[in-house]
């Protein structure tokens, strides 16, 4: 038996959120996703608020994750506590509020996600995701593990794939917003793809206004990131998991996008 894991892109600002409001439903059909993770640490721009969490919930995902952003609104604080699925990476320090991982109910039995953040060229010290990862895999206890990699470098998504080879079913990287071309199943079977993209404006520089972030590197004085007006896209892979093994049998990109005329 196939169970369809469909992962989604970092949602960013409010036209991010209103495409998952719009979207995701429809590609869940399409995809026959039976489980849906979505990452939504730029709800807010930076950050995320509860409404927001539940409005991609209610939208379709069964899991939200986080990362660098997670507690920059501080009213998500208590709620991470409070609700279940939502996760924020697993290797902040233990006195962080909310949970880095969990077992969630699905069609085909229990699923464990994994949330991690990487440590390479970010700009703050969490504990070591690869030595971590090797104490919480023992506790989950189920056959189908979900693994996300909120990184800046490929090299350490790549990395985290190849050391869970055949040891998880899926890995999936986030973080930097621009969708790779690597969906593919390792050697020892498990789903990789080493970034998912981004769910929001496509006219942008990661969702961001290109004039703001053109500003920002010319040396300008730069005022705050706003999101950018326009057709919006959401990018995601899905994973077809063989339910008994655990392992992936194929992974693949599962994009959609919109022109100036279908706003």
């Amino acid at each position: 038996m196939d169970f369809r894991v469909l992962a989604v892109g970092d949602v960013v600002g409010d036209p991010g959120v209103e495409r998952i409001r719009r979207s995701l439903r429809y590609l869940k059909r399409k995809a026959q996703a039976d489980f849906v993770v979505v990452n939504g640490e730029n709800a807010s721009a930076v950050g995320i608020t509860p409404a927001q969490a539940e409005d991609i919930l209610d939208a379709g995902a069964d899991v939200v994750t986080l990362g660098n952003h997670a507690f920059r609104r501080r009213e998500i604080v208590p709620y991470l506590d409070d609700c279940p699925c939502i996760l924020r990476p697993a290797n902040f320090a233990p006195q962080s509020p909310g949970r880095g991982w969990g077992i969630f109910d699905s069609l085909c039995g229990p699923v464990a996600v994994v949330n991690l953040i990487g440590r390479c060229n970010l700009d703050y010290g969490p504990d070591n995701p690869f030595l971590l990862i090797e104490k919480i895999l023992p506790e989950l206890g189920t056959r189908l593990v979900l693994v996300e990699m909120h990184a800046e470098a490929t090299s350490e998504k790549l990395a985290m794939g190849y050391l869970l080879d055949g040891r998880v079913s899926a890995v999936w990287g986030t973080h930097t917003h621009v969708p790779t071309a690597d969906a593919q199943v390792l050697p020892a079977g498990t789903g990789y793809v080493t970034d998912l993209g981004m769910t929001g404006p496509t006219r942008s520089v990661l969702g961001i206004r290109p004039e703001l972030s053109i500003a920002r590197f010319r040396g300008d004085l730069a005022g705050r990131y706003l999101w950018a007006d326009g057709p919006t896209g959401l990018q995601a892979a899905l994973f077809t998991i063989d339910t008994e093994s655990g392992l992936c049998r194929k992974a693949e990109r599962m994009d959609l996008y919109e022109n100036s005329a279908q706003r």
